[in-house]
């Protein structure tokens, strides 16, 4: 438990004093009913909120009858509550000790106003505050460095606090400057802590930071920028030095682009590639493309940030380096990162590309002579024309929704990512035309039919079925490529593969085709070190284990659409699952193909699904819906496999499989069938009922009649393996123990048991329940689990033999 976590559960000035010696770690501490003290360090404590100023006066009232009386007193002086703290050396404060008109009274809690206003006036420069709630280990770092040091240090900036740093920047200093944009919070936190108080570190930067007097004033874009309270600023400068040490300015400053707003990081594409992937990046190139590719190959990377790609070019003069924000160019100046290259700005989405699709460089007159001359050259063959790499990490911007394509409200991060104008050239693509790595791909393939394109990207364009109208225009034949785990680029949340992959293009007219069947490519870890080898296959639509259910077409008969196994939906827009099927049972929830979605978007429900993808489950469709449900979920999910698919089954189904996915699938925690009355949707009450309850009344001990009796007649001509029959055999004990007595009122009500042939699910979580209270005899899981877990030990690599999945 953190200190402030602690510091919110005490209640007295004691608890108060306690938190703070154990978090600080000090020793052989004297502590009584006024204070705590140590030999370095002497603290005064309030249990309820005070000014540091009030609590200082408080504290320095002691000091002084001490030092009167000549006793020793310790080298620090720290006041502390349950919200802050703050810390001064008592050197700084003798003068006031030796003020003689200070009236210091006969009670350090009863003093007057003028001695407040005498302490607070000089000791204002002197202590260092802090919040604990987001700055406690700012705090307990100085205190120790206190304590070991004999001084105050403030806390270094360095690439590994940085984001932290800032993030509390923004909301001491930056929420304070008046009139200034939040997305430009980073340039002037940069131009802040790049200044030493006189002087700049940097020339050029985007930002500058000036003083009036002691008041500090941003300068950003020729407009002026004041500080509404400048209390923040110089709290959060007595705790933080600046400017950074010398060997981590340059690197601070390529790092802007993890500094930018998640929603517009997210459309820019501004997740930073670390330097570590860079090197394997230029490892691959050496290896792909000869070891003088940086002197043979004009570099161009479209979407270069500040430059964290180029960095290791040995050969910056031929590098053409454009990118979206022109404030990127400003840094790269200030930190002299690729001074020899061309940096330009340049929206590479939308200039130059006239209302017909095609590309002028005339439009805008950006683009240097030079390279558009050896975009030229390339493109007619000329002799001696030089190669032309494409380098770039793309945006990962994907507009999924309608709303996401226009302005609004409702638009969230992904505004403009349908709007931009080679999007309009890209019909034909269907899905693909939503992402923008993808448009990048498309301008690059009429721009430079035959350059080499080193992309840093999501593998949707390799594999994804929603990808297959791209791949059979783009012409590209695989050079080599690793994927390396998301985590390694700050800002990228979730677990899947970022792959850099080489492709030589070829977009002429009479190119002869090169399908993308199957490519291997390496795996790195998050700390880019090599863990393995992977195969990727491009896979046609009609292999897809999506396509192999027949579908069932809904009726007219209404039917309640559920979000989970009782809970009707509460979505007001496109909704769906609100119709019933004939002979429907029940419906899966079953979205894609891709083990990204497979854990989270695979469940069976008694009602109307909500999910795109789903469908009606019926007598005659059950044991492929049992094998869909279970292929999807058996397999383990991890950030190598999110993007692969499951395909439809290449080998003969024995009865013994259906039958075990079958069982696995009834007992599994996704099998959201259930029963209930009253279920309240669309001003109208409702039942649904469960058809999936493998066992009788009689042997569940019920004592009411189940609706449905569909899975035990189902089930009466099956032959099971012991496998599965085991976990029949442990599921009926559980059965068995929920009908042996009735929930209290509480649970009754939250899991809708009010019928008799509930769900498996609101068993378990009945049981669950029970076991929470801690009333009765504890039900035991454990027998049921290790019989659950054997049976899909055996089902787990049948997934990949009968070829429901390919290594």
């Amino acid at each position: 438990m953190t200190l402030y976590e602690t510091l919110q559960k005490v209640s007295s000035e004691e608890g108060i004093k306690d938190a703070y010696i154990k978090a600080l770690g000090l020793k052989n501490v004297q502590k009584d009913l006024v204070d705590i003290r140590t030999k370095e360090i002497w603290f005064e404590a309030k249990d309820k909120p005070h000014s540091n100023y009030a609590m200082f006066t408080q504290l320095l009232h002691y000091v002084h009858a001490a030092y009167k009386a000549g006793e020793e007193i310790p080298p620090f002086l720290c006041v502390i509550d349950k919200s802050k703290a703050a810390l001064m050396k008592t050197s700084e404060i003798k003068p006031l000790l030796d003020d003689k008109k200070i009236k210091w009274g006969k009670s350090a809690s009863k003093f007057d106003q003028e001695t407040l206003e005498q302490v607070s006036t000089y000791i204002g420069t002197h202590f260092v505050a802090f919040r604990i709630d987001t700055h406690e280990q700012e705090f307990i770092d100085t205190v120790t460095a206190a304590i070991k040091s004999g001084e105050i240090i403030r806390v270094q900036i360095t690439p590994d606090n940085l984001k932290q740093v800032f993030d509390k920047w923004v909301n001491m200093i930056g929420r304070e400057i008046n009139g200034v944009n939040e997305s430009d919070y980073a340039l002037l936190f940069f131009a802040d802590i790049m200044h030493d108080g006189k002087t700049s570190t940097h020339e050029n930067l985007p930002a500058k930071l000036l003083h009036d007097g002691e008041k500090p004033i941003f300068v950003l874009n020729n407009q002026t920028y004041s500080l509404g309270n400048h209390e923040g600023y110089r709290q959060f400068w007595a705790i933080y030095h600046k400017p950074p040490k010398a060997e981590y300015r340059n690197y601070l400053l390529e790092r802007r682009d993890s500094l930018i707003p998640i929603d517009e990081r997210s459309f820019k594409g501004a997740y930073y590639t670390p330097l570590a992937v860079v090197d394997k990046a230029y490892d691959l190139l050496n290896e792909t493309l000869g070891k003088n590719w940086q002197k043979n190959y004009i570099i161009w990377d479209m979407c270069c940030g500040v430059g964290n790609l180029e960095v290791k070019h040995s050969n910056p003069r031929n590098i053409f380096m454009s990118t979206l924000d022109q404030a990127d160019i400003d840094v790269m100046k200030a930190s002299k990162i690729c001074v020899a290259a061309e940096r330009f700005q340049y929206d590479y989405l939308n200039d130059d590309i006239d209302d017909q699709g095609n590309i002028d460089y005339l439009l805008t007159n950006k683009i240097p002579k030079t390279l558009q001359q050896a975009i030229a050259d390339l493109k007619a063959g000329k002799e001696g024309a030089k190669k032309i790499l494409v380098l770039i990490n793309p945006p990962y911007a994907e507009a999924a929704h309608a709303e996401n394509t226009s302005d609004g409200i409702k638009s969230e991060s992904k505004i403009g990512v349908g709007k931009t104008k080679i999007s309009h050239s890209m019909q034909g693509y269907g899905y693909a035309s939503r992402e923008l790595f993808v448009q990048f791909v498309v301008r690059i393939m009429q721009e430079i039919p035959n350059a080499t394109l080193a992309m840093f990207s999501k593998l949707k364009y390799v594999n994804s079925p929603n990808f297959e109208k791209f791949r059979l225009d783009w012409n590209a034949r695989y050079k080599g490529g690793f994927i390396v785990h998301s985590k390694a680029f700050d800002g990228l949340k979730g677990d899947f593969p970022i792959g850099f992959l080489i492709w030589d293009t070829n977009h002429h007219k009479m190119a002869i085709r090169t399908s993308i069947d199957e490519i291997t490519f390496e795996i790195l870890d998050k700390n880019a070190l090599q863990i393995g080898e992977k195969t990727f296959k491009s896979l046609s639509n009609e292999s897809l284990l999506s396509g192999w259910i027949i579908r069932v077409r809904s009726n007219n008969i209404d039917a309640i659409p559920l979000k989970n196994a009782i809970s009707p939906t509460t979505s007001i827009k496109d909704v769906r699952g609100t119709k019933w099927a004939n002979g429907a049972i029940g419906s899966m929830i079953c979205k894609g193909s891709d083990m990204q979605n497979a854990q989270t978007q695979t469940a069976l429900l008694s009602s109307g699904y909500c999910s795109a993808g789903g469908y009606f489950v019926t007598s005659e469709n059950l044991w492929q819906a049992a094998i869909v449900f279970s292929v999807r979920r058996l397999i383990k999910p991890t950030w190598i496999n999110d993007r692969d698919q499951f395909l439809q089954p290449t080998e003969i189904l024995t009865d013994e499989f259906k039958n075990d996915c079958l069982i696995w699938m009834l007992f599994n925690g996704s099998n959201l069938t259930a029963s209930a009355n009253d279920l309240e949707w669309n001003d109208k009450k409702w039942s649904i009922v469960n058809h999936f309850i493998p066992f009788t009344e009689d042997q569940l001990g019920a004592n009411e009649r189940f609706e449905s009796d569909f899975m035990v007649q189902y089930l009466a001509d099956k032959t099971q393996s012991l496998e599965a029959q085991n976990v029949l055999d442990e599921g009926l004990k559980l059965w068995q123990k929920y009908f042996s007595q009735t929930d209290e009122y509480s649970v009754r009500d939250a899991l809708k048991l009010n019928r008799a042939d509930i769900g498996w699910y609101q068993m378990r979580k009945a049981l669950e329940a029970r076991n929470k209270v801690g009333v009765n005899i504890n039900i035991d899981f454990s027998e049921f689990k290790k019989v659950y877990d054997l049976l899909a030990e055996k089902l787990r690599p049948q997934v990949f033999e009968l070829g429901f999945m390919r290594v």
